[in-house]
This record gives C-alpha cells, sequence and structure tokens, in this order.
C-alpha cells in the first residue's frame, strides 16, 4: 500500500495528463498573442513553449512537500506559477530589455496584485510590478514574469522568460550541470566558478556578434547588397570550416570546395526567403543554428548516397545534368561531398534537394538570359534561340566534363563576359551570339 504521499503524486500526474490539451491550448493562444505584439520588432527573433513534464512534476511535488501545502492535487496544480513555460527569443542580450519594455507598454491595464493586461477582456495577464531582470540562485541576470490566462471558470499559471540566444546556450547548460546534477560534489565551489568563467566568455561573444550585427545594420540602403555579401561570405567561411574539419577527420587531408559552398548558400539564402518570406538576416541567423548542430553531428562522408526515386523536372536542361550528377556522384568527390552538405544542411531527402537545386541553377542561367533582349535588340524568340543552343551545349558537355566548376562558376562567368565582348559589335544575329557563346565555353581548363 502507497503513502498518501505517492497517492498524491500519483492523482497529480493523472490531472496534468487530464489537463494536457488545455494546457496546449492556452500555451498557443498565449503564444499567437505575443507573436502579433512584437511581430513587428525587429529583436524578436522566436517564441517557444513547454508543459511541465511528469518527470518534472513529480520531483516538484517532493521537493517541496507540496503534499503537505495543499489538500488537493487540483489546488496545487492552479497554483504552479512554471506549469507553462514560455520562453521569448532574441539574438543579443541587449535586446532582453527592449523586449520586455515593449510588452510593459502594451500590457498596460493594471486589474490587481501587480498584474496588468492589454485590455479589460483579456485572458492573459502579466505581473509587471516586479522589478526585472531577476537575480537567480546562481547569481545571474534573468527577464522572468509571472502570469496567468483565465479559461473558464479557472486561471492557469505559467512563466514568462526572455532570453538572447547566448543565454538560451548558457540556460540549458547551467541547467544540466548544476541546477538537474544531483551527485554530490566535494568540489562544488570550483564548478560554478568555471560556469562564471564560461558565463563571462558567451558574453564576450554577444557582444562582438552585436558589433558585426551593428555594422551590417548601418549600413545604409545603397550598401545593401554589399551587407548581404558580407554576411554570405561570413557564413560561407563557417560551413566550410565545419565540413573541412570533418574532411580531415574522415580522410586526413583538407580539400578546396569554397566555390561549391559560395554557390550553396546562395541558394540557402533565396530558398529560404522565396519559402518562408523571412528577411536574410533571420535566415542567416536559422542557417548559423543549423551548421552549430552539423558541427556536434556526425556523418559519414565517404557513405554511399542512394536515390530512392528517379528526378524528373519540367526542362529538358535539368533533366540532363540531373542525369549526369546521379551517374557521377558516387564517383567525383566534389559532386559527393556537395550532395552531402545540401543534405545535411536541408535535413530532406537527397532526391527533393537535388530537384530544388536544379530548379535554383536553371535560374541562375536565366539570369544570364534576361537582359539579351535589350542588349543586342532580339526578339523573345531570338532570345529563346540562344538560350536553348548554349544550354543544349553546356548539358552535353557537362556529360563528359563533370566538373562542377565547370557547371556553377565557368560557365555563368563565360555568358556574361561573352554579352560585353560583342556588345559593341553591329548586326547582331541570334546565331553569331551563340556560337560566340559557344566559342567561349570550349576553352574551360580544369
Amino acid at each position: 500500500m502507497k503513502i498518501e504521499l505517492f497517492n498524491f503524486v500519483d492523482n497529480s500526474i493523472k490531472l496534468l495528463n487530464n489537463y494536457d490539451e488545455v494546457l496546449n491550448e492556452i500555451a498557443q493562444n498565449a503564444i499567437k498573442l505575443l507573436k502579433d505584439i512584437l511581430c513587428d520588432d525587429d529583436n524578436f527573433l522566436n517564441i517557444t513553449y513547454r508543459i511541465k513534464s511528469e518527470n518534472s512534476l513529480r520531483e516538484k511535488i517532493i521537493k517541496n512537500n507540496f503534499f503537505l501545502k495543499y489538500e488537493k492535487p487540483e489546488t496545487m496544480m492552479l497554483d504552479l506559477s512554471d506549469l507553462i513555460g514560455i520562453r521569448l527569443e532574441c539574438r543579443f542580450i541587449k535586446e532582453e530589455e527592449q523586449l520586455f519594455n515593449i510588452i510593459r507598454q502594451k500590457f498596460n491595464t493594471y486589474v490587481g496584485d501587480g498584474y496588468y493586461k492589454i485590455i479589460d477582456d483579456s485572458p492573459i495577464m502579466l505581473k509587471l510590478s516586479e522589478k526585472q531582470p531577476q537575480i537567480q540562485k546562481n547569481g545571474f541576470e534573468i527577464y522572468k514574469i509571472d502570469g496567468i490566462y483565465k479559461y473558464g471558470k479557472n486561471f492557469f499559471r505559467f512563466e514568462l522568460q526572455i532570453k538572447s540566444m547566448v543565454n538560451v546556450f548558457w540556460g540549458e547548460i547551467d541547467h544540466k550541470i548544476l541546477y538537474k546534477n544531483y551527485n554530490y560534489m566535494i568540489n562544488e565551489g570550483f564548478f560554478k566558478d568555471i560556469m562564471a568563467s564560461i558565463k563571462d566568455s558567451l558574453y564576450m561573444v554577444d557582444k562582438q556578434l552585436m558589433i558585426l550585427y551593428d555594422h551590417v545594420s548601418s549600413l545604409d540602403a545603397s550598401d545593401e547588397e554589399s551587407a548581404k555579401e558580407q554576411l554570405n561570405y561570413l557564413l560561407s567561411k563557417i560551413i566550410h570550416d565545419v565540413f573541412s574539419n570533418k574532411i580531415k577527420d574522415d580522410f586526413g587531408f583538407v580539400f578546396n570546395f569554397k566555390n561549391s559552398i559560395d554557390f550553396i548558400v546562395e541558394y540557402l539564402q533565396m530558398k529560404a526567403v522565396k519559402e518562408k518570406e523571412i528577411s536574410f538576416g533571420e535566415n542567416f541567423i536559422n542557417l548559423i543554428n543549423k551548421i552549430n548542430k552539423i558541427d556536434y553531428s556526425k556523418m559519414n562522408i565517404g557513405e554511399y548516397i542512394e536515390f530512392n526515386k528517379s528526378i524528373k523536372c519540367n526542362d529538358s536542361f535539368m533533366n540532363q545534368i540531373s542525369d549526369t550528377i546521379i551517374e557521377i556522384m558516387n564517383k567525383d568527390f566534389s559532386w559527393h561531398l556537395f550532395m552531402k552538405i545540401l543534405y545535411q544542411i536541408e535535413n530532406s531527402g537527397y532526391e527533393e534537394n537535388l530537384q530544388d537545386f536544379l530548379y535554383f541553377l536553371r535560374y541562375k542561367y536565366s539570369l544570364v538570359f534576361l537582359d539579351m533582349a535589350d542588349k543586342f535588340k532580339l526578339s523573345k524568340d531570338e532570345v529563346n534561340y540562344v538560350e536553348d543552343v548554349v544550354l543544349k551545349f553546356i548539358s552535353s558537355r557537362f556529360k563528359n566534363n563533370y566538373s562542377i566548376n565547370y557547371l556553377i562558376e565557368f560557365c555563368l562567368n563565360e555568358i556574361k563576359k561573352g554579352y560585353y565582348e560583342i556588345a559593341f559589335e553591329e548586326d547582331i544575329s541570334a546565331n553569331y551570339i551563340s556560337s560566340k557563346l559557344i566559342a567561349r565555353l570550349e576553352n574551360y581548363e580544369e
């Protein structure tokens, strides 16, 4: 027969499970409201939530003697300040205060006991009377706000935290190493000193990233493309270093694939902005997070790539290029590595990655033919003729010369250079332009 304490714990766990649907609904409603408030603010990055787990609830009841404090699990449950945890994320430590100030400005209707609402009939109340940021037991600061959500006749409590990327990372380390570590530590002071030192280092990283971000943000509109180039260069360097280290670990040598990485970064940026309608900077942060995860994950570069289905595009150029890449990607190391990098970053199937890449590649080639009509006073049919002839030559040549640099760098650059070479000639025909461009494309050397 169980003692009363554990009966209380078991009943509390059952109640938590019964409340699951309600708690998730409350969290999602609260997130929607906060998103609406912060959606136009550049400092706001992301918002997440969690519902207290069974193990966490069980631990809290026993550690805090809630069985002695509360007669019923229902009373205890509605009194838990962190039954729901909501986290607002921003990029830098400096922005935590800015997000808090926005929330304080919006929640300006006082309802008593230090709590505020946006409007009288809002179900959400935030306790904004307390000094922020609060000081934690470990001595560090945190923006932590108590909240209440009115659901029917009940009032459910939640905890709202505002954290920068550095503090999100730090919080996970601190929680697992110190707060959740119950092993007896003879030198607990030593561990705390080391953690404090790590915290200082993370703050330094935050300041350096802030300087970089402020520098890019300060560039005026005329320098927007320059700013993007700088960010892409930085991202390319990070990806290159991560995969270079993995190649060296697996094979013992360093491999130069800078051009491939540059092209991949441009592709990923354009794809993300187009599909998700997010800003260039937001995607930069997302990609950095993905690369960080890859850096700590295992990756077998030499493992054979298998396709489960064929790739069919609505363009003969893409189909021919696709057939060649599939044929040689397990033979040519550059293409093999290219596909592995896309696979790791995109976290989707090889077939989908290749197809999306081919559409981007086709788009890049289309761009170099777009201004032909204006440059050479050609009709749409004449431009289509030149494009068709040149792309047929490239796809045919690529079957035998399957260099990745030939496809993603040399051909694109030579077509652009070819335009300048014949720009001032008279009586230029579509046939003449085609022959001139193909003559340039024949001169490729590894």
